[in-house]
């Protein structure tokens, strides 16, 4: 729904480089738009109906298309889950400072602002209400729908925003100018497939309730890109710098009064409602795709709010970098958005024709043809949009997908080869003992030393302690006391020859241990407050990282707490 605000502003953008007549071009583009739209909900109709367990493009090439197609869809849906938050965020901010312009200097701050909340609101564990979505929701289109109303009963405009001209370059009206507006309003074609993600989360029949939504879909949103593109050529908007194209309709057709920033307001809400969704999409899209492998598996850990906290963290910083590049910008960003979704759809519509030639259903031949149609249109559109758009910054999007897929792919492969080497899958041989030396690190006679020792002769009876001589040490103090104190371990001083401890430490265990378990026990004091961990020299994590490394090598880390 959300797309509305800055779909049409998209294609305006476009037409003016050839001023009132190309902007008379307004209504056409938007009827293509709208002609792909219904047959983009046709199609995904079909979808929901053939994967009622959810998952849209991706489960539906997972399924039909293979492993690699899977991540080609995959990718496409984690770069507009990301855009769709950047996007939706600096479309927010930017009807905020159409309503106030002198919050337009700070649109970077403001973005990153609401980002940063939206992302805490998700990592405290915050789960959307389909009523709190429902009100902001009702409240937007019945203003869309006021707007639309008011503008067309109007001989005239209310009031006329006013402001300097967005700087264009001049084009004469032509086919490629028409693709490009076409291209550019497709922007509004994105959430089209979200239902399709999500048919589990309708109440039962959810077949047959998310088509429902999905018509709705298609109808409100049509309605309301057709109504606009009206009202666009009726008050011949033309885009100004600082004002969106939205708020000059709704004041052409409301007046700047009440019912303006009643519009403002509930836009900026469902926008960064919009921008919300992608905190409960991308997370769970990388959850699925670290259980199959192709991410990292710290993408599936959940908090103990069930938030998928990396998913989280990885869509905020992501979303930032591009806000703060393209400097709040809607526009800027605007151009990168249809191109990924359109990847989806592709794959999608090739996925079911696939799907509807092996299962042979009730009605199969039109169904084929149908998401034939819809995969031939979507992979034009994707091909239109890509050309028109690519020295605009849609180049990025080409050089991200193909990196994320390849990414994906290597990760899977590395877990296939640590899976060979865990021999999962097959029965162990018994457990069996072996010789154990355990080997304790110490610094000083202390009582941590005393507690390290303890700790390793409750392991076993094989325990040494290493000692390694640091340069400027006075090493005959040290062995005095270690004399002196006796205690029934053997000690042994290794020289520093690399300025480090876990060097010579690593070395002594690996050359004097061959074919047996080692224990390593490291003995270090926690820290009784957060920042206090910054005060100890860290020697103990030096070995650590070290010794991890070495094969048939336990790192046991006793931490002693202060009184």
């Amino acid at each position: 729904m959300a797309s509305v605000s800055y779909g049409p502003e998209a294609i305006v953008l476009v037409l003016a480089a050839a001023g009132a007549a190309g902007l008379g071009f307004t209504l056409p583009v938007t009827l293509a738009i709208v002609v792909l739209l219904a047959v983009l909900i046709a199609s995904y109709r079909q979808v929901i109906a053939a994967f009622p367990d959810g998952g849209g493009a991706y489960a539906v090439a997972k399924t039909r298309l293979g492993h690699r197609t899977s991540l080609v869809a995959a990718a496409s849906l984690i770069v507009d889950y990301v855009l769709n938050v950047a996007v939706s965020l600096a479309a927010g901010v930017a009807a905020l400072t159409s309503a106030f312009p002198g919050l337009l200097p700070y649109t970077v701050e403001i973005c990153l602002v609401v980002l940063v909340g939206v992302t805490a609101l998700n990592l405290y564990g915050i789960r959307e209400s389909a009523r709190a979505f429902m009100i902001p929701t009702i409240v937007f289109v019945a203003g869309i729908l006021a707007v639309i109303v008011g503008g067309l009963v109007r001989s005239e405009p209310a009031s006329v925003a006013t402001g300097a001209p967005v700087a264009i370059d001049a084009h004469t009206i032509g086919v490629l100018l028409l693709l490009k507006a076409f291209s550019s309003g497709c922007a509004a074609l994105t959430g089209v497939e979200a239902i399709a993600n999500a048919v589990p989360s309708f109440a039962a029949p959810k077949v047959r309730r998310a088509q429902r939504a999905e018509v709705a879909l298609g109808v409100l949103l049509g309605v309301m890109l057709i109504g606009l593109a009206t009202l666009i050529e009726k008050f011949e908007v033309r885009p100004i710098e600082g004002t969106t194209v939205l708020s000059q309709l709704t004041e052409a057709a409301l007046g700047h009064g009440i019912g303006y920033y009643v519009v403002q307001f509930a836009t900026v809400i469902l926008l960064a409602l919009a921008a919300n969704t992608s905190y409960g999409g991308l997370p769970t899209l990388t959850k699925i795709l670290a259980d199959d492998n192709c991410l990292p598996h710290r993408f599936a850990v959940a908090s103990p709010r069930q938030v998928y906290r990396f998913g989280v963290l990885t869509l905020g910083a992501s979303a930032a970098v591009l806000l703060v590049a393209a400097g709040g910008n809607m526009n800027a960003l605007v151009p990168l958005f249809a191109i990924g979704v359109f990847v989806g759809f592709t794959i999608a519509q090739t996925g079911m024709v696939r799907h509807w030639l092996a299962t042979r259903g009730a009605g199969w031949r039109w169904r084929i043809a149908l998401n034939g149609f819809g995969a031939v249109l979507t992979f034009v559109a994707a091909i239109v949009t890509t050309v028109m758009k690519f020295h605009d910054g849609a180049w990025l999007i080409v050089v991200v997908l193909p990196l994320l897929v390849l990414a994906m792919e290597r990760i899977r492969k590395t877990y296939s080869r640590i899976e060979g080497c865990r021999g999962a899958g097959c029965v162990p041989a018994a457990p069996t003992a072996s010789g154990t030396a355990i080997v304790v690190p110490v610094s000083e006679v202390s009582e941590l030393s005393r507690e390290a020792l303890s700790a390793a002769l409750s392991l076993g009876t094989d325990v040494e302690a290493v000692h390694v001589c640091l340069p400027g040490e006075n090493m005959t103090v040290f062995t005095k006391e270690w004399e002196a104190w006796h205690p029934e371990v053997p000690l042994v001083l290794l020289e520093d020859s690399d300025a480090s401890v876990g060097g010579p430490v690593a070395r002594y265990v690996r050359d004097n241990f061959a074919g047996r378990r080692k224990v390593v026990v490291i003995a270090e004091v926690e820290p009784p407050a957060g920042w206090h961990r910054v005060l100890p020299s860290h020697r103990s994590d030096e070995l650590k990282r070290v010794l991890r490394r070495m094969p048939d090598t336990v790192v046991c880390h006793l931490r002693v707490q202060t009184a």
